[in-house]
């Protein structure tokens, strides 16, 4: 079963077409990662996806129910108690994690579950805890982020979005922000979600990474698809030259 679908996605800034006419489906348990040069769309892609921007025309449909769609060139939005809905069944973990400062960790992971979704304050409390053992970050429970290694926040980050039982998990370059290290951490994170089938959208820089855990690879630029794939086609035998390009130039940093 198809989680996301979106056809012919746009997004423009003034002037500026950021998004041209993107079309992908995600089914369930499926990893994707989104390569591509700075500037590509790749992030705004993935603001459109979680609704944090609005898109100018296409067609959004999650867990087979349509969020937006396209009518007389202009973008059709849910009600807002159907956006809602639509809404839980995504996480989105941001590069700079995004965690509130004046929370503590434990509060981080519990106050959407409890506030927003009217869940249990005993029962939150205790899948948060359990979702910080398993993140190996039970200890830092009562600390602040100010008090945490940019690893550890994003781990907390993680668990947040994960709090909220998402069906699938969207990442915008989660390891951008870290020192090679911390980058390795992470991703050790993600590999163990990818075996528990979590259904994720990677936006990353780490192809090497994005070859061993993907499904699907997808290389934007231009605000366009230029190739997707599975990786052994995308990553190791790209058939465009702009991607044979930016994957040339990322093995040479």
């Amino acid at each position: 079963m198809d989680l996301l679908e979106i056809q012919g996605l746009r997004k423009s800034f003034g002037e500026l077409e950021v998004l041209k006419d993107i079309s992908l489906t995600v089914a369930q348990n499926e990893v994707v990662s989104i390569l591509g040069p700075s500037g590509s769309g790749k992030s705004t892609f993935l603001r459109c996806l979680s609704m944090l921007e609005t898109a100018d025309g296409g067609k959004m449909v999650y867990c087979g129910k349509e969020a937006a769609h396209e009518e007389n060139g202009k973008m059709i939005y849910a009600p807002k108690s159907e956006l809602r809905e639509i809404k839980t069944y995504f996480g989105l973990v941001f590069q700079n994690f995004n965690l509130f400062p004046h929370f503590s960790v434990l509060k981080n992971l519990t106050d959407a579950p409890i506030h927003v979704q009217k869940r249990d304050r005993a029962e939150a409390e205790k899948e948060a805890m359990a979702l910080l053992e398993k993140m190996g970050i039970a200890d830092k429970a009562g600390s602040y982020p100010y008090q945490l290694s940019g690893g550890q926040q994003q781990r907390v980050a993680i668990a947040r979005a994960l709090a909220m039982k998402p069906k699938m998990l969207f990442f915008d370059e989660p390891t951008s922000a870290l020192d090679p290290e911390l980058t390795a951490e992470i991703l050790k994170v993600l590999r163990a979600l990818a075996d528990e089938h979590m259904t994720m959208i990677i936006v990353t820089h780490e192809i090497g990474f994005a070859k061993s855990v993907s499904d699907k690879v997808i290389f934007m630029d231009g605000g366009v698809i230029v190739e997707q794939g599975a990786p052994k086609d995308v990553i190791d035998n790209p058939s465009n030259e702009r991607t044979k390009a930016f994957l040339k130039k990322m093995e040479e940093k």
